[in-house]
C-alpha cells in the first residue's frame, strides 16, 4: 500500500525489498521518486503479529546506503539471449504525542502506529480520512509505518524496518492511494526484490536481466548478494550467501498489495540440481562409454583366461 496522506502529483520508480530472517519476522525496505506540492506523509500498512508488543517493530536507518537498490539492480546484468531464444530535505514538525513515539530515521521523522484508531494521536495531516479507511476494511487489523516527507520532487533515501509477523509469505505494500481515493486499478512502476532460500532451491541458471525462471516466476540474480551488494551497509537486512530475486510490475494492474508465496527454509537452501540439467546428456554419455570400456575389458579378460586354460590342457 503506497499511501500518501495528501495529494501527490506523481510517484514513480518504486522499489521494495523483502526478506525473512526467520519464520517470525520480515525486513522491508522501500524507496520511490515522488512529487508533492506540500509536506506529506507516506503510510505503509504492515501485517504485524497480534497482540502488538514493543518488540513487534523497529526502524532501521539506511541513510548511509542510498545506493541500496542501485546495488541490488547490479545483480541482474544484461546478457544477450541465446539464438534460440538523492536525499530528501530534512523532515520535521511531525507532532509527538504521549502514546506514539516518533523516531529520527536518517532524514525522516517516522512513527509506528499500532492500529488505525491511533492515527488520531498524530497530526491530522499525516493520516487518512475515515471515509478512505472504510473503502479498505481489510486493513483493520494492520499496523502502520508513517514517514513524513518534504514537499518537492525528491527521491528519499531507502526507508527500512523489521516487523514480527505470523505469515510465512513475503508481503509487499503496493496498493496505491495517491489522492485520498481507492481506485480499482492503478499504474504500477515497481521493482520488487526479495531473498528466500526456498527460491534458490528451485531456480535454474542465470539467463539475462529480464528472464523469469519458470519455477518461480521471478528473475534470479546472476550471483549471490555478496558479489554486488555492500553487505555490512545493509545492517543485516541482506543475506550475503543467498541469491536476490526480482519481480518487475509496470503498467495498469489491479490495485492491491502483493504477497509472494514461499516454501522451504527462508535462509538455508536445499540441494538444487536444476543448473546441472545441461550436463545430464554428458553424464549419461560418459556412463555408457564407461560401461562399454568395462565390458570390453571383461570380455578380453575372460578370453585370456580361456586361452590360458586351453593351452595348459
Amino acid at each position: 500500500m503506497c499511501c500518501f496522506s495528501q495529494f501527490v502529483t506523481s510517484v514513480s520508480n518504486t522499489r521494495i525489498f523483502a526478506r525473512k530472517p526467520s519464520g517470525s519476522s520480515q525486513f522491508l525496505v522501500y524507496q520511490m521518486q515522488y512529487n508533492s506540492p506540500h509536506d506529506n506523509a507516506m503510510i505503509l500498512p504492515i501485517p504485524v503479529k497480534r497482540p502488538v508488543q514493543p518488540r513487534s517493530f523497529r526502524f532501521i536507518d539506511l541513510s548511509h546506503y542510498e545506493k541500496f537498490f542501485d546495488d541490488l539492480g547490479m545483480g541482474f546484468p544484461y546478457k544477450a539471449p541465446p539464438i534460440s531464444f538523492g536525499c530528501s530535505k530534512s523532515a520535521n514538525n511531525l507532532e509527538k504525542t504521549e502514546s506514539l513515539e516518533v523516531f529520527q530515521v536518517g532524514n525522516y521523522v517516522g512513527s509506528f502506529v499500532p492500529t488505525i484508531a491511533e492515527f488520531s494521536q498524530l497530526d491530522e495531516r499525516f493520516g487518512l480520512p475515515a471515509a478512505t479507511w472504510e473503502q479498505i476494511p481489510g486493513y483493520n487489523d494492520y499496523s502502520f509505518a508513517v514517514f513524513q516527507l518534504s514537499e518537492g520532487s525528491l527521491r528519499p533515501h531507502p526507508m527500512a524496518f523489521e516487523f514480527e509477523t505470523d505469515s510465512k509469505d513475503l508481503y509487499f505494500p503496493t496498493l496505491h492511494i495517491h489522492d485520498g481515493k481507492v481506485h480499482p486499478t492503478e499504474a504500477f512502476d515497481h521493482e520488487l526484490y526479495l531473498q528466500h532460500a526456498g527460491f534458490d532451491s528451485l531456480v535454474g541458471s542465470y539467463v539475462t536481466s529480464g528472464y523469469e525462471d519458470p519455477a518461480t516466476n521471478l528473475i534470479r540474480s546472476r550471483y549471490t548478494a555478496t558479489r554486488f551488494c555492500s553487505i555490512n551497509e545493509t545492517k543485516g537486512i541482506v543475506e550475503k550467501d543467498l541469491l536476490v530475486h526480482r519481480k518487475i510490475i509496470r503498467g495498469q494492474h489491479k490495485n492491491d498489495d502483493t504477497v509472494i508465496k514461499t516454501s522451504g527454509d527462508a535462509v538455508v537452501a536445499t540441494l538444487n540440481l536444476r543448473p546441472s540439467r545441461a550436463l545430464i546428456p554428458w553424464i549419461f554419455g560418459l556412463s555408457a562409454f564407461s560401461w562399454l570400456v568395462s565390458r570390453r575389458n571383461r570380455i578380453r579378460k575372460e578370453k585370456s583366461v580361456t586361452h590360458f586354460e586351453e593351452s595348459q590342457g
